[in-house]
């Protein structure tokens, strides 16, 4: 399941209703992105996260297509805000349920690591003097992401 909100979410709603019922699941993982208060050396008062819908939708569900074709997984969830957000606000949740931890903690770890670098959202941090920058692609995570290209899970 695929959510892209300005709205916050309510993790334990949302990690309850993930597996609700579905008695094969023996396991659930899960990650919350949260936004920080420091970008590099300097402080951050807010990130405005950008997308374009539709097409944000579509690319995060070919992700979490990918995830279901490499791991028996029972559920899947990427919930993902927009909009402006203050430093310890919620950015995104990705979850998964199997009948086993290791498919649901790698297929988690696959797809932060593959939203972080494919998904297309725009970030934009603030300073407290009102100047600000938009973040920009970083190595380790373009690396982090080519790791699940030459491995297939």
């Amino acid at each position: 399941m695929i959510r892209v909100q300005r709205d916050d979410f309510d993790l334990g709603a949302e990690l309850d209703a993930l597996a609700c019922g579905n008695h094969r699941v023996g396991g659930l993982a899960s990650f919350v992105g949260l936004v920080r208060d420091m970008a590099g050396d300097g402080p951050v008062t807010a990130m405005t996260l950008e997308h374009y819908p539709g097409m944000t939708e579509r690319q995060l569900a070919a992700i979490e297509a990918e995830a279901h074709r490499r791991w028996p997984l029972e559920a899947s969830l990427i919930i993902h805000r927009f909009g402006r957000l203050e430093p310890g606000d919620r950015v995104v949740l990705v979850a998964c349920a199997s009948a086993h931890r290791q498919a649901a903690l790698a297929a988690c770890h696959f797809l932060i690591d593959w939203l972080k670098t494919r998904a297309p959202f725009w970030k934009h941090e603030e300073a407290p003097d009102g100047g600000g920058d938009w973040v920009r692609a970083r190595e380790v995570d373009d690396r982090a992401a080519a790791a699940w290209d030459r491995n297939e899970g």
